[in-house]
């Protein structure tokens, strides 16, 4: 390919205004544009701020003419975009990646969200109640206030789980305790799952001795979003997660040699998982 075809293929960021910001625990804000991306819930958008840096987020909300962007204030960058007021502007491109999707003969589901990876779960949940699909949630987090979108969970048409490490809120413990118990009450379709990748490797093994597919969100150091750096590309398959993922099926996953091990940073040194 030609490098001047090449660039023309190359997004741009939009510049956008923040439209309303909500906070939602002690460390996560949810973030509105108004725009109609047309996302699909598991996907992300690449997040630009001038002078700064970009970053990828998965998106909390989409209802066609808004979309949210739940952000856990984590790192540098991050606290600069905490320092945006509603009517500031920042760039946005995507959306990006490989979504979650039904599967036709999935009628009884387990979604296991883990912090702030319950956002693009809630949205999933929302949709797929409305096709008749019978949803168990997992919400799990260390503590009550670090607890993402209860309220929300709590209105749409789920059995909800909520679990805490320290049991200041739901049942203590950890979310592979729930979802054992759901597995020696009923027979699962399909689980869904998103959050730190110690507890989706949990989850993953889970499924695999259950005999379940997994659909679970993986994230990597994404720099461009759309397949051409490589930064985001996992060991085993050499696939870049920005584009054949972030969300992989267990038939993938179980060819990543890196999954629940390690994953790299920024300069491609790997970083072990404690």
């Amino acid at each position: 390919m030609k490098i001047e075809n090449y660039l023309d293929k190359l997004d741009k960021p939009i510049m956008l205004k923040i439209a309303d910001r909500v906070k939602e625990t002690s460390n996560v804000d949810t973030f509105y544009f108004n725009y109609c991306l047309n996302s699909q819930p598991g996907q992300f958008v690449m997040l630009w701020l001038p002078g700064i840096n970009e970053k990828p987020f998965s998106i909390a909300y989409d209802t066609g003419e808004l979309f949210g962007l739940a952000i856990a204030q984590v790192g540098a960058f991050t606290e600069e975009l905490f320092q945006k007021k509603v009517g500031e502007r920042v760039g946005i491109r995507g959306p990006y990646g490989r979504p979650f999707w039904k599967e036709k003969d999935a009628k009884n589901v387990v979604m296991v969200g883990g912090g702030y990876g319950v956002a693009p779960l809630a949205t999933l949940a929302e949709e797929l109640t409305t096709k008749g699909v019978k949803v168990h949630f997992i919400n799990g987090a260390r503590s009550k206030g670090l607890l993402l979108f209860t309220d929300r969970l709590k209105q749409l048409d789920v059995k909800l789980y909520t679990t805490t490490n320290d049991g200041s809120y739901g049942e203590k413990g950890i979310v592979t305790d729930s979802f054992k118990k759901i597995l020696k009450q009923e027979k699962i379709d399909l689980v869904y799952c998103c959050g730190k990748e110690q507890m989706e490797k949990a989850m993953f093994d889970l499924c695999e001795e259950a005999g379940v597919n997994a659909q679970i969100s993986v994230e990597r150091y994404m720099k461009c979003g759309i397949g051409i750096c490589g930064a985001c590309s996992v060991d085993g398959t050499g696939a870049p997660t920005c584009q054949k993922g972030p969300v992989l099926e267990s038939a993938t996953l179980r060819k990543i040699t890196e999954f629940g091990k390690y994953h790299r940073g920024g300069s491609g040194k790997k970083e072990y998982f404690r």
